[in-house]
C-alpha cells in the first residue's frame, strides 16, 4: 500500500494546517530542543509549526522535509526572516531521508504518522539518521478517542466513511494509540507518552470536511467501485450531519517523547 494524504490541500485542510503554533503543538517537545541542535521537522507541513521551533530554540539547525514540494516552499517562505536558527528545506520521503547516519540530534513530526503506510519503516529510517541518545517527539491523532458530541447514527456513518477514505489513503485513523507501541518495536526508549485534546476545527466545520472529502471520493474515477455504496451511504449522512450547526469536537493527539 502506497501513502497518500487523505486531507488533501483543499482551503479548509490548508488554513487548518497553517493555524498550527509551535507553542501549543510542539510545547511538549521544546524542553528537549536545545541551541546547537540539528534538527529534523518531518512532515513540516506550511511551516508554522516549523518557524516556532527555529525562534523558540534560538541557535538551532531546522531540516524541515516534506513529500510535497509546494510544502517546503511555504515552509521556505514561513522562515525566510528568522535570523536566530538556520532552516533548511527539503522535499523526500520519510522512508529514504537524504540524511547521513548519525547525523540528526533530534526528530519532530506532527500530524505525519497518521498518513504513513509503514510507519515501522520510518522509524527504523528515524533511528539511522539520528545520533546515540538522540530524540524523537511524536505526535499522531487518534479518532477512536476524539471527542464529539452529538455523536449521532448520520454521525457515526459519516466518520466510518471518512476512517475508510484514510485507510484507502495508506493511513490510520487509529494512529495515536499505536505510535508507543511502533516506536519500542523500532528500539526506541520511550521517555513520556499522553494524550491531549484540541480542538482542529469545530463541528460543523468538520462535518463539512467530512462531506466535502466523501464527495470528492465519490467523483474520483480511482475510488474501488467496491467502496461506492459505502461512501454513498456516508456522504448522504454527512450531508445530514452538515444541518446540524450546534456541536462540540476536539481531536485526541497522542504525544510521544523516546530517545535511541
Amino acid at each position: 500500500m502506497r501513502d497518500g494524504y487523505a486531507p488533501g490541500y483543499a482551503a479548509d485542510a490548508m488554513s487548518m494546517m497553517s493555524s498550527r503554533r509551535a507553542a501549543e503543538r510542539a510545547a511538549f517537545a521544546l524542553p528537549s530542543l536545545r541551541p546547537g541542535m540539528r534538527i529534523v521537522d518531518l512532515g513540516c507541513g506550511p511551516g508554522s509549526i516549523t518557524a516556532g521551533i527555529a525562534t523558540a530554540v534560538a541557535g538551532c539547525h531546522i531540516v524541515a522535509i516534506d513529500t510535497e514540494h509546494a510544502q517546503t516552499t511555504l515552509t521556505r517562505a514561513a522562515t525566510t526572516r528568522i535570523k536566530m536558527s538556520t532552516v533548511d528545506t527539503l522535499t523526500a520521503s520519510a522512508y529514504a531521508l537524504p540524511l547521513p547516519d548519525e547525523s540528526v540530534d533530534a526528530v519532530f513530526a506532527h500530524a505525519l504518522f497518521e498518513h504513513l503506510a509503514h510507519p515501522a519503516a520510518a522509524l527504523q529510517e528515524l533511528h539511522r539518521v539520528l545520533v546515540p541518545g538522540g530524540a524523537i517527539a511524536l505526535a499522531a491523532s487518534d479518532w477512536s478517542r476524539a471527542k464529539i458530541q452529538p455523536q449521532t447514527a448520520n454521525v457515526t456513518a459519516a466518520l466510518r466513511g471518512h476512517y475508510l477514505l484514510r485507510r484507502r489513503a495508506g493511513g490510520d485513523p487509529y494512529a495515536g494509540r499505536n505510535l508507543a507501541t511502533h516506536v519500542t518495536a523500532a528500539g526506541f526508549r520511550v521517555v513520556t507518552t499522553h494524550t491531549r485534546h484540541r480542538q482542529d476545527m469545530t463541528y460543523p466545520q468538520l462535518a463539512t470536511y467530512v462531506e466535502s472529502r466523501l464527495a470528492a471520493a465519490l467523483d474520483n474515477p480511482t475510488t474501488p467501485p467496491g467502496d461506492h455504496a459505502q461512501l454513498a451511504s456516508a456522504a448522504r449522512s454527512a450531508w445530514t450531519w452538515t444541518k446540524t450547526k450546534t456541536g462540540t469536537f476536539t481531536q485526541a493527539w497522542t504525544e510521544l517523547l523516546a530517545t535511541k
